[in-house]
């Protein structure tokens, strides 16, 4: 690890490329620049998720911790190259004082050239993420509404200020519900009359998959709180059939059908490492959760 103190966005380049040559590597595998934007609390936990993403998708990090309330005005960095860190590169920086406020004239100069820019703020988002200093410059902008200290609410917000480009991990964690129940549905099920999802109360990913599949189906929608973990079941009402998947606390759900046995159906709590690296693989517009963010209804955020 290499520690910079006051310096800046042109050291801090120049440094890395230091680093590189002694390393006798270059930067040309380098897919895409990730720009964390977090504070202390978060800032420890979603680079080390990047860093695990990286070694599938090599990168150039750069965390950026805004210290707006510290009395001088400056920029500090670490710095790490290759080596256990993976093939990416990884910059924490803490923008201090006045700084906090211009993070996008700091990132500018780490930016990678030719390649693309993925924002993530694994606590509070920006209310429009696109309007962001740090938004403008990235194709895709992941948020946490999990992260929020009302994620119902945040989720809210999100919505009102979805621009194309934009996911949450909320979604996210929602890709094995979601291939699990297009799999069941895909056996010839008709009719299908309504539906009945049980989740967490205040977890976000319970409107989003609601909002989903009322909008996939076609059919009324119900949402019922527990205590979780997660969401736990969803029920589908179809004529003669009737098909229900449940979850509890372990990786693997039961699935039942009318008419057939009881199966088994893995559905993994991933982690936040496994999450990045998903989103990371895709650099086109979401469309699907467009559609389900768009849909949440605001009576499903209580």
């Amino acid at each position: 690890m290499i520690r910079l103190e006051d310096t800046s966005g042109g050291t801090i380049v120049s440094t890395i490329n230091r680093e590189r040559s002694r390393l006798g590597s270059s930067a040309t595998g380098m897919v895409l620049t990730l720009i964390i934007v977090a504070n202390e609390e978060t800032q420890a936990d979603a680079t080390a998720a990047a860093i695990t993403a990286a070694r599938s998708h090599p990168m150039r990090i750069v965390t950026m911790v805004p210290r707006p309330g510290d009395p001088r005005t400056r920029l500090d960095a670490d710095i790490a190259v290759g080596g256990e860190d993976g093939p990416g590169e990884v910059a924490v920086l803490r923008l201090r004082g006045l700084l906090a406020e211009h993070a996008d004239s700091v990132a500018v100069p780490l930016l990678l050239s030719d390649t693309p820019v993925v924002a993530y703020w694994p606590g509070l988002a920006p209310a429009i993420p696109a309007d962001d200093p740090i938004g403008r410059h990235a194709q895709r902008r992941i948020t946490n509404a999990t992260g929020a200290l009302d994620p119902m609410r945040e989720l809210l917000v999100l919505k009102s200020g979805y621009r194309s480009g934009d996911t949450d991990l909320a979604w996210t964690r929602l890709t094995s519900w979601r291939s699990v129940l297009a799999a069941a549905l895909d056996h010839s099920v008709a009719d299908i009359t309504s539906v009945h999802v049980a989740g967490e109360r205040g977890n976000p990913s319970l409107p989003l998959l609601t909002s989903w599949l009322r909008q996939r189906l076609g059919v009324p929608v119900a949402l019922e709180c527990n205590a979780g973990p997660g969401v736990t079941s969803v029920a589908i009402s179809a004529g003669q059939i009737d098909i229900s998947i449940f979850r509890g606390e372990d990786s693997v759900a039961t699935m039942h059908r009318t008419g057939l046995p009881e199966t088994k159906v893995p559905l993994p709590r991933r982690d936040l490492a496994a999450l990045l690296s998903e989103e990371l693989r895709r650099l086109d517009p979401d469309e699907a959760y467009e559609s389900a963010i768009t849909g949440v209804a605001e009576s499903e955020c209580g």
